[in-house]
């Protein structure tokens, strides 16, 4: 290890005036981080003391050719020694490393992009090469959690108006790749969410693809939520795939179904997710900036964006559902996308399950034609899948939903999807729990409401979605009348612990089901 904190001369492989850059040999520790990269230092370390580095500190990390920045954690005791360092293990993957391999380390560059940071706190809006800079410096990993949270909280609190929208959604697609196709045009769509099961993209991508035209889907993984899409589409088939097999599959079946996060596409809107998600913090501008950056990388030229209005949606009312569906077309127009938005009923859970394996299975439902295949999650896909056709000049203005049916009703949409679980890997069954708990109604009455946000936070600590077949199966819907006894939903578990943390907070939160007593 090198530890000599001399500087440099003019001329040397040093900067002048700057210490040498130092080595530290890598042990692997095994720590999750999420997506923060971290390096891990002994607090009395001859690297740190030379370099003054503190916790929090900011490091630049070389190996081979790979360099990351990651944020400092000191480490006391004897976990590691005077010239060692461990890594998280988003670092570990960043770097390639190895146990036993040396890195490199030195000080980041100054964030230049953070004085528009700092200016926007104060009231100065963001130029337009402004937000170009902050978005590349956050894709390449520059941000640590604690400056990417006064970016976030800036624009939310000082809000962007609709230049500025427009050149964080341009910044944040220019950051990473962007796909094209041989043909068009390409069609996506979106739900902007806070509804539990509403897992209508599996049903709508095969629909679509079947009726001819090209849907390049990428979807999300659940940060909060007890799913995302890829979450549910990984119960039934594989969804990490590369650019190169992405491309495969869609030039041979017309659609994909794949994790976003496999493809680099918009990559700084997931770290930027990862600090607002915690805050809970979804400005209107972000919102619109990532979905619309996400599906112009992808391709897409027409979209279709699903917003669910309800008192524990993410939209909660009409005048906002409103004003976010303008923003959407003005933005979508300005990046060169047709945007069209529906809006839809917010108030309740979407089909039957919550979690990914019970939201597969109403999906696999749908598909199938099962009589007992969720009607609610059968007429929304529909709805949205005849939205696609139109807007995609695949069917006449006014005859989308019933191509869209027939294709259905006919098979077309389950062979097509079942093709497209083919080319993605194969296809599976979906996994069951093996532990499950009725939750019952403590007195009679008639639903009025479903509190989204409570009923979700069930199913999570049930352990969706890290256990596939977690989460809770929905029996009672708003406007049902149910006796005491009845059941409302029902909890699945893998394990014992994770359904008592589940049914402990149902005990405190007896009022997820609204009641109205019968007149």
């Amino acid at each position: 290890m090198s530890t000599d904190p001399t500087t440099a001369p003019a001329g040397s492989d040093g900067v002048a005036g700057h210490p040498v850059a130092e080595t530290v040999r890598l042990r692997r520790l095994g720590i999750d981080t999420y997506q923060e990269p971290v390096i891990f230092m002994p607090a009395d370390c001859a690297v740190c003391r030379s370099e003054g580095w503190a916790a929090q500190s900011r490091v630049r990390i070389t190996h081979g050719d790979h360099v990351i920045i990651a944020t400092l954690n000191v480490v006391t005791g004897d976990l590691l020694a005077d010239g060692e360092a461990g890594l998280s293990d988003v670092a570990w993957r960043m770097l390639a490393a190895r146990d036993g391999d040396q890195l490199v380390l030195d000080p980041p560059d100054p964030l230049v992009s953070l004085r528009a940071v700092r200016a926007k706190v104060y009231g100065r809006r963001f130029a337009t090469d402004d937000l170009r800079a902050v978005v590349q410096d956050i894709a390449a990993g520059r941000y640590s959690t604690i400056e990417l949270a006064a970016f976030v909280t800036a624009s939310a609190a000082r809000g962007l108006d609709l230049a500025e929208t427009t050149d964080l959604t341009r910044a944040m697609l220019e950051a990473g790749a962007q796909l094209t196709w041989e043909r068009a045009p390409v069609v996506d769509k979106h739900c902007v969410g806070g509804l539990p099961g509403n897992r209508t993209t599996m049903i709508v991508v095969p629909i679509v693809a079947a009726c001819g035209l090209l849907m390049p889907k990428t979807s999300s993984r659940a940060i909060t939520s007890p799913a995302g899409t890829a979450d549910a589409m990984e119960t039934v088939a594989p969804v990490t795939l590369d650019l190169q097999h992405m491309r495969r599959v869609v030039e041979q079946e017309g659609a994909c179904v794949v994790w976003g996060g496999s493809v680099n596409l918009s990559p700084a809107d997931d770290l930027i997710i990862r600090v607002e998600r915690p805050l809970d913090i979804d400005s209107e501008a972000q919102l619109v900036a990532s979905v619309l950056s996400k599906k112009a990388a992808a391709g897409s030229t027409h979209v279709v964006i699903d917003i669910p209005v309800g008192p524990t949606a993410k939209v909660r009312a009409a005048d906002a559902a409103r004003r976010l569906s303008a923003s959407l077309a003005e933005v979508g127009r300005a990046i060169g996308l047709v945007v069209q938005v529906v809006l839809s009923d917010g108030r309740q859970p979407v089909g039957r399950g919550v979690g990914p394996a019970l939201e597969a299975r109403d999906v696999l439902a749908v598909l199938r034609g099962e009589a007992e295949a969720p009607p609610d999650l059968r007429d929304r896909a529909l709805t949205l899948a005849a939205a696609l056709l139109e807007i995609g000049a695949a069917a006449p203005p006014g005859s989308g939903r019933e191509m869209a049916e027939r294709c259905l009703v006919q098979g077309g949409a389950w062979r097509k999807f079942q093709a497209i679980c083919e080319a993605q890997g194969g296809m599976r069954e979906p996994p069951r729990a093996v532990l499950t708990q009725p939750v019952l109604s403590v007195r009679p009455g008639r639903i009025v409401g479903i509190d989204n946000r409570r009923l979700a936070r069930v199913a999570k600590l049930a352990g969706a979605p890290a256990s596939p077949a977690a989460g809770l199966e929905m029996h009672a819907v708003i406007g049902q009348r149910v006796a005491i006894g009845e059941p409302l939903y029902t909890v699945h578990s893998q394990t014992p612990g994770e359904l008592q943390y589940a049914l402990a907070y149902v005990r405190r939160n007896r009022d997820i089901h609204i009641l109205e007593e019968f007149s």
